[in-house]
């Protein structure tokens, strides 16, 4: 059984405080290159800059662009893969994933951080629970999730012999992952591969300069050419190549629900074109919520929604986005909160005292601040605390608190995917039918928090709100999932909710093989009753 790997501290004078820091340097005075892998080698492609979004006019290198020919090549390269990889043993698939796993946690870990948090402006601690801790545990539990799924073999009675033949998926997988988090883009694509798949595997582009690096530890792991290709591609162009394909077998998806609806209406077209019917396993946004009952405890409150909303400016897709608070603990609640984020610092994440730093790029701030100004300009809405923004050096948006008289507003059901929090504040004495309006108001289903302390309320909330979330948590905030302690995801308008990080998305990348062995067959077609 393994352990969920240590989330180090990197305190001032630690050695792994030093390691970064050294990490971190190197990493902004050298250029690097990012190019696709496919088939065992680099390709070559249209240039694009690298910079960070807390640095905008700083060039960390460049990326390169491919076209249609190349995710042809990627395909081709993928199916060849197949014909061996899916026939190695589970065991010396799995070796590779588990040495990758040490190798990120030992030897990459300050590469690793240093990558992450330049490139998608995270701070030190939102790096290391991300592209260290949570993807070392991915590829350590997987491992051992998928040795507990597989050793379920059916019954075999007297004289006959049942087996099942845990195959991959007949084809290739295609692999698309977010910006936000570098562990999904790690296990979205390596959960398939584990299994006995071969992959496309098509990163943000704000994130492959930290993608570079999960590849560069999983070919030292020893990952075979082909199983695994990094494409760095628009998508419409890689949908144009990959889903029109006979031999697409499924899509592990991560972003945007928009993006996921248009990806499943163009499969669903080409449906008479594919040799089988591709799995979709997706996650996909959220407007995520704080419930709060006159009994919770207000410090409680106000730093799950000082960290829930506001850790990584917002851009998690659980983050804590709306609020109903009760009017006799409301004041207090928000005092602590407003206290809270006057406290905060924001600037780049290499200056260690910094709890907020950028968004990611241009088109994240410019949505972010409509919604902002929306809800300055808005009479239902008082602006509390926040609402400054500035991009001149980076993508900088201050934490931004609202409260609203209307439950029903755009921001209370929209994704706004940045550090925006907005409040609803309901009688006390109508904490049920809050509990009701908060279901109905948003399509999404992703993640939730219940504050309060009086059992029969949890459990009351508990129930009326069982469908409101895939993962709901008790007197905490709505963020920080872990491997093997909560798995992910969500349902409704968040996706398919195969949660992450547990048996049950690896079994969506096999397809069962039933084998019966007779070992005395009979000799004669007439049965008993026929006497």
């Amino acid at each position: 059984m393994p352990q969920n790997e240590p989330v180090l501290a990197h305190a001032p004078g630690s050695p792994e405080r030093a390691a970064l820091e050294r990490a971190l340097h190197e990493a902004y005075t050298r250029q690097v290159e990012v190019r696709s892998w496919i088939g065992g080698r680099f390709w070559e492609g249209e240039p694009f800059r690298l910079s960070p979004p807390h640095r905008k006019a700083h060039t960390l290198g460049t990326g390169y662009r491919i076209g249609k020919e190349a995710v042809q090549a990627a395909i081709d390269a993928a199916l060849k893969a197949h014909r061996t990889w899916s026939r190695w043993s589970f065991a010396q698939r799995a070796e590779i994933f588990l040495k990758a796993a040490d190798l990120l946690s030992q030897k990459y870990r300050a590469y690793a951080n240093a990558a992450c948090m330049i490139a998608q402006s995270k701070n030190v601690f939102q790096s290391e629970i991300d592209i260290i801790a949570e993807l070392v545990d991915f590829w350590r539990f997987n491992v051992h999730y998928a040795e507990w799924l597989m050793s379920w073999q059916p019954h075999s009675p007297a004289f006959n012999r049942n087996r099942l033949d845990y195959r991959p998926l007949e084809g290739f997988i295609v692999a698309i992952t977010p910006f936000n988090f570098a562990s999904i883009a790690g296990n979205l694509p390596t959960a398939p591969a584990l299994m006995g798949n071969v992959v496309l595997w098509k990163p943000a582009e704000a994130q492959v300069y930290s993608a570079k690096v999960i590849l560069d530890v999983l070919l030292e792991a020893g990952l075979p050419e082909g199983v695994i290709n990094l494409v760095i591609v628009r998508g419409s162009v890689l949908s144009e190549a990959a889903f029109s394909h006979p031999y697409f077998a499924g899509l592990h998806f991560t972003g945007s629900t928009e993006t996921l609806n248009l990806l499943w209406q163009t499969i669903s077209q080409n449906l008479p074109k594919y040799r089988n019917y591709p799995r979709i396993v997706a996650e996909t946004g959220g407007k995520d919520f704080v419930w709060v009952h006159n009994s919770a405890d207000a410090q409680g409150v106000a730093v799950a929604l000082a960290r829930g909303a506001y850790e990584y400016q917002g851009q998690k897709c659980s983050a804590a986005s709306r609020a109903y608070l009760p009017a006799s603990r409301a004041d207090e609640i928000l005092h602590k909160l407003i206290q809270m984020m006057r406290d905060f610092r924001m600037g780049p994440p290499e200056d260690f005292s910094n709890f907020i730093t950028a968004v990611i790029d241009k088109g994240s701030f410019d949505k972010i601040v409509s919604y902002i100004e929306l809800g300055k300009h808005d009479p239902a809405i008082t602006l509390l605390e926040g609402g400054g923004y500035d991009d001149s050096v980076g993508y900088f948006i201050q934490p931004t608190l609202f409260v609203t008289k209307d439950p029903k507003h755009r921001l209370m059901q929209e994704e706004i995917f940045g550090p925006v929090l907005t409040v609803y504040i309901y009688p006390d004495d109508q904490w049920e039918e809050s509990l009701r309006l908060l279901d109905e108001t948003s399509p999404y289903g992703l993640t939730g928090a219940i504050w309060a302390q009086d059992r029969a309320v949890i459990a009351k909330a508990l129930d009326e709100l069982r469908y409101a979330a895939g993962n709901i948590y008790v007197n905490d905030k709505p963020t920080g999932a872990v491997v093997n302690q909560q798995p992910f995801g969500g349902a409704r308008a968040s996706g398919t909710n195969d949660k992450a990080g547990s048996p049950w998305n690896l079994i969506r990348w096999l397809s069962p093989r039933a084998i019966k062995e007779n070992f005395l067959p009979p000799g004669d077609y007439r049965y008993p009753f026929m006497g």
